[in-house]
């Protein structure tokens, strides 16, 4: 398909995405309880495990300065944050 092409509505394709800017690339502001180091983390760096209760729902990384793994609680407004921003995440199953 060109550019010049049409939706059945009439527009060009060029039309339809001339607003449209490429996204910023989400940091998460994180530290770590080993070495104490604060720093920024790129979605990538970081995963998120939703399970079937707030008390198994957890995001984890690896420390930048220390090479620590780390795993925090996750709470609804920072499993939406997570999600938002990109960050790949595992649903946890129950074995019952």
């Amino acid at each position: 398909m060109s550019e010049s092409a049409t939706s059945g509505a009439g527009m060009t394709v060029a039309a339809a995405f001339a607003g449209m800017r490429s996204a910023a690339p989400v940091s998460f502001k994180a530290s770590c309880p080993d070495c104490r180091e604060r720093f920024e983390l790129a979605a990538a760096a970081l995963r998120l495990a939703i399970g079937a209760t707030s008390r198994a729902t957890f995001y984890s990384f690896t420390c930048p300065e220390c090479g620590a793994a780390v795993r925090k609680p996750a709470g609804e407004r920072i499993v939406e944050l997570l999600t938002g921003g990109g960050v790949r995440t595992l649903r946890l199953h129950s074995t019952l």
